[in-house]
């Protein structure tokens, strides 16, 4: 019984922590990061035209407002940021870099 208490508790540590990943204030703060990283590293022409804004009924909903021309400035600095990121937010930005790179894709057809 000694060894089942300890597991259970890490196993609820393990999950609590891949929760707050995802949290909306949670992935507000990863996205305002990585825009501003992406603004710094776009040219000054392209900066105004790379944005995100939460959806104040839908916490977890983020529109991403960015010309094609500043996705790569954006998938360079999700790249940047992902090893400090917690796990379950890593997933969700490589989500993020997937759908982007679905839409740049489909743009070009």
């Amino acid at each position: 019984m000694s060894i089942i208490h300890p597991l259970l508790q890490k196993l609820q540590n393990d999950v609590q922590e891949l929760q707050k990943g995802l949290q909306p204030d949670h992935l507000s703060f990863w996205y305002q990061k990585i825009i501003s990283d992406t603004k710094e590293m776009a040219p000054p022409w392209l900066q105004d035209k790379i944005n995100v804004k939460q959806d104040p009924i839908l916490p977890m909903k983020f529109n991403l407002d960015i010309s094609k021309r500043a996705v790569r400035y954006f998938i360079i600095a999700v790249e940047n940021n992902l090893s400090q990121m917690p796990y379950s937010t890593q997933l969700y930005f490589l989500k993020v870099q997937e759908i982007l790179g679905f839409e740049m894709d489909k743009s070009l057809v």
